[in-house]
């Protein structure tokens, strides 16, 4: 509670609604304030703060306190509350504490509404009769972690002065790290109720007889009221007549995981300003600049205030910092006293590993004059300073290369125990950078990746490249980056590089080079070193190469073998090089016809274009064991067509790119030679990367051309859509198909339409997949055939759609659905009629065929009954799950008695998985001969 009377502002968020029959004037400001004491149980500490009129007779009670969760408290004596302080100016500060315990995680908004608010507020009627109301919500989920609600450490009672900007701020602080958003609300009666005839106090009622037009503090415009959403300042300038206003707002907590925010809960001040005419001038505040510290670092500043007029001042200091369980901030003179201006408040902060946090902690400061009581009220000033504390980092880094392609790392143990995980980055090449102040982590288009996390207590690594083993030739350049837990996250300053070279002992590819662009006819040359430190005794010369295409950017999807040749290039023929990307690797053969080893893969380049209005973008991409991000060679370059006026197909160098400060891309909008791109016009390019292994035996830069692909700007019509789409039937699909088999596969194929500009302007088709008409259609798949298999399904049913997509990558409208439905043609179960349980291994149970033409397939579970002649029901299982559908009576009764050889009857209901309720289930009767 020490906060209480340090700055008569404990804030913990607890809100409920209720109606009461207390009818006086009493309530000026509050807020709750939410705090969880237990990390075993769901036990919170509610504290409600409420600033009253001590000019009432009427005392803080009689409210109702609503936890959320369906349970509420009255709050109705004096001996509820644990503080009640008379601060003078009839202002009394009443703090009410409360346990509770929830029963489960969830979502809860608290709530708290008491009669009546003091009388006389300008900005809402009949205040004497308006209850007083505020929420709170707080978020307890244990996937996010443990959830405080914001404090807020200064009062919600403030005073301004007419004419003179007014500043506040609630110095809210998360104990938990959390970021704050604040937004203006309108004050509240009761739940979802506003106050009635709610005004701003900015609004033109509040400047009767002055020139609203010429309100503010310079008297050069309209008054203002604004809060910063990003750091709680809540500016009124200027304030017009002179009484009591009320305003609103809320605090919102957010927590970050991974890439997504989660509203972990806010909280709601409801605030009293109190307007006095004045001539006195506000005071000045001289503050630090913002800075970062590592942590470890003592922290020492002097504030400064001073006054205009002259008065006293008294200077104070609020924020987070001062409340840290591991060495907190402090400031003096503490208590604040009256000093003359100017004077000076000296700030101390020794931080250490535990301050570290991504968001820099806000230390609010306050200067408040003390004039003499001719020249009040006292005006204040507010400042803050951010103050950001980051991780050392890490030391003592070391690179080994091992047997296996593979490269040891070592460092020293990490100064700071309460990080979490330490992330190793991996680049090839050289990459010399010395982190600025305050930057943390890996820069940005460095060409790092990250490539393993270990927990913050080991301090090894081993990158064998997740057991494929590194590239041959390649200089393998590391960092170290902490990261701290969260809510308040944060990481470290990187570590300085460690670098180490694999042998080259295999062939290393250099280039894939698209030297022409074509559906049928382009072109890639590839070449590749010979083995610089192959074993000459064991892999005798001369050497053979075969040369191995595959689709897509990696992996082994149409693997095949193009070439084999002595030579170290080739160029691969007859490709679409304008649809589709391809990666090359080199095997080699020793002078005995030994397999040795092979190359690293190494794809083409994919240059995509993304049209805008006047502009087209380009970004392109490469999957290649060589960098692209280097810093002697940082420059791609762009080339485009329509530059030449004699001979506008001619694709010329435009510009080029500093890949290591922009990335791969590239706007395009003319500035080559200042002649704006013509939206009824194509344009055409490609794009040559430089890249190197950093291996000085290497030759460098490695220069590779992406296909020429072309777009138009502004392009916004989308090609036709896709028309005639069929799917093989169901009984096509299972005919040839062995009863074992559990993965099946859908192909679905279409047409385009017979207008011929439609075909023209298509480059690829989205294919979209739900399970029924009534889902949501998702994308499955991006092609650039008419056809595509849907393979490894469990289930064949579901529902297709097909939209074509042009260069510009405008989409059409999504073709109509062709779905599976699987009928019950498809939907195949047989039973026998005579089974032998003579324990001989044939025929031993009643069971499902399981043949050729007969497989059991989609078959959910299937309810068996056995009955006698005289239908006594002898026996029934329930089989569920395909692999327990077949039944296997061993011709025994429920409790296992051994039947004799006769004729029973059955009855079976069979549910399949399908689509069709009209053929979902199917009840089969019969008889069944048991013969032994």
């Amino acid at each position: 509670m020490k906060l209480i009377y340090k700055c008569l502002s404990v804030l913990i968020t607890i809100i409920f609604l209720g109606t009461f029959e207390l009818y006086a004037t009493h309530i000026r400001a509050g807020e709750i304030i939410v705090e969880r004491i237990s990390t075993q149980s769901l036990t919170f500490r509610i504290t409600i703060i409420g600033y009253t009129d001590t000019g009432s007779t009427v005392q803080f009670g009689g409210g109702r306190l609503q936890f959320g969760d369906g349970i509420e408290v009255d709050i109705d004596t004096e001996n509820d509350f644990n503080t009640k302080e008379d601060l003078g100016d009839m202002i009394a500060l009443n703090i009410f504490v409360i346990e509770h315990t929830y029963q489960a995680p969830g979502e809860y908004v608290l709530r708290f509404q008491e009669f009546n608010r003091n009388a006389g507020i300008l900005n809402m009627a009949n205040s004497v009769e308006t209850p007083f109301y505020v929420e709170t919500k707080i978020l307890i989920d244990p996937f996010l972690g443990l959830n405080n609600s914001p404090q807020l450490l200064i009062p919600p009672i403030d005073r301004a002065a007419t004419g003179a900007t007014f500043f506040h701020n609630p110095g809210a602080f998360d104990p938990d790290g959390d970021s704050l958003s604040y937004r203006i609300v309108i004050p509240k009666q009761d739940i979802d109720r506003e106050v009635g005839a709610y005004t701003f106090p900015n609004d033109a009622r509040h400047y009767v007889g002055l020139d609203f037009e010429r309100a503010n503090e310079a008297q050069t415009g309209r008054p203002t009221y604004t809060l910063n959403s990003l750091n709680g300042d809540l500016i009124w300038d200027a304030p017009g007549q002179a009484g009591e206003y009320n305003i609103a707002f809320v605090v919102e907590e957010w927590r970050k995981i991974g890439d997504t925010w989660f509203q972990m809960g806010y909280v709601t001040r409801d605030m009293q300003i109190i307007v006095e005419e004045t001539d006195n001038e506000r005071p000045e505040l001289i503050i630090p600049k913002d800075t970062c510290v590592v942590a470890g670092t003592l922290l020492e500043e002097i504030i400064q205030g001073q006054d205009p007029d002259g008065h006293n001042i008294i200077l104070e200091s609020f924020g987070g910092v001062y409340e840290l369980t591991s060495s907190p901030a402090s400031f003096s003179p503490d208590p604040p006293i009256v000093q003359s201006s100017p004077g000076l408040l000296n700030f101390t902060w020794q931080t250490n590993c535990f301050h570290v946090r991504q968001r820099p902690y806000e230390i609010q400061f306050k200067v408040k004059d003390d004039p003499p009581p001719l020249n009040r009220p006292s005006l204040v000033r507010f400042e803050t300073w951010n103050v950001t504390v980051i991780g050392p980092p890490p030391e003592g880094l070391a690179a080994a290369v091992q047997p296996g392609r593979a490269i040891q790392l070592n460092w020293d143990a990490y100064n700071c125990s309460n990080a979490s995980v330490m992330q190793i980055y991996r680049r090839v090449d050289e990459f010399n950078y010395e982190p600025g102040p305050c930057e943390t982590g890996i820069p940005a288009n460095s060409g790092y990746e990250l490539i393993g996390t270990v927990d913050i207590t080991e301090a090894s690594f081993l990158d064998d490249n997740n057991g494929d083993g590194l590239d041959p030739g390649a200089n393998y350049c590391y960092r170290l980056v902490a990261v701290f837990p969260q809510p308040g996250g944060g990481e470290s300053i990187v570590s300085e590089e460690v670098c180490a070279e694999i042998a080259a002992d295999a062939p290393v590819i250099t280039n894939v080079d698209i030297t022409n662009t074509g559906t049928n006819d382009g072109t890639i040359w590839v070449r590749w070193t010979s083995p610089l430190d192959a074993d000459p005794v064991n892999f005798p010369p001369p050497y053979r190469y075969e040369v191995a295409r595959a689709n897509d950017f990696e992996g082994n999807n149409g693997l095949t073998v193009v070439t084999s040749t002595t030579d170290t290039t080739f160029t691969d023929t007859g490709l679409n090089t304008r649809d589709e990307v391809f990666n090359y690797r080199i095997y080699l053969y020793d002078a005995n016809d030994v397999l040795v080893d092979s190359s690293a893969t190494a794809s083409t380049v994919r240059l995509e274009l993304e049209p805008f209005l006047g502009g087209i973008e380009l970004n392109w991409s490469a999957e290649v064991p060589w960098s692209n991000n280097v810093q002697d060679f940082a420059y791609h370059y762009i080339y485009r067509n329509r530059v030449n006026n004699g001979n506008p197909d001619q694709l010329v160098l435009i510009d080029s790119v500093n890949v290591l400060n922009t990335g791969f891309n590239y706007l395009d909008e003319g500035q080559n030679n200042n002649v704006p791109l013509e939206e009824e016009l194509e344009y055409c390019y490609f794009v040559t990367t430089q890249g190197s292994y950093g291996n000085d035996r290497i030759i460098e830069p490695l220069l590779n051309k992406s296909q020429i692909i072309c777009a138009q700007p502004n392009d916004t019509i989308p090609p036709c859509t896709p028309v005639n789409l069929t799917l093989a039937s169901c009984e096509e699909i299972l005919q040839d198909l062995p009863c074992n088999v559990n993965f099946y596969s859908n192909t679905i194929s279409w047409m385009m339409s017979n207008a011929s500009e439609c075909d023209l302007d298509i480059r690829s088709y989205n294919v979209y997949f739900a399970e029924t008409l009534d889902s949501e259609f998702q994308l499955l798949a991006n092609v650039t055939d008419t056809f595509y298999v849907h393979q490894d399904l469990q289930f064949i049913g579901g529902c297709y759609r097909v939209a074509a997509v042009d260069r510009s990558n405008n989409e059409s409208e999504i073709s109509e659905p062709v779905c599976q439905t699987l009928d019950a043609g498809c939907l195949v179960y047989e039973l026998p009629n005579v089974f032998t349980p003579n324990s001989d291994g044939d025929n031993d149970t009643f069971k499902a065929f399981d043949t050729q033409g007969k497989c059991p397939r989609f078959v959910e579970s299937v309810i068996f009954t056995v009955y006698n002649r005289y239908g006594k029901k002898l026996y029934t299982n329930e089989n569920i799950g395909e692999n327990d559908i077949f039944i296997n009576w061993p011709g025994t009764t429920q409790d296992g008695k051994v039947l004799g050889t006769g004729v029973y009857y059955y009855e079976a209901e069979v549910r399949f998985r399908t689509f069709d309720p009209k053929v979902a289930t199917r009840k089969m009767n019969g008889w069944i001969h048991l013969i032994k």
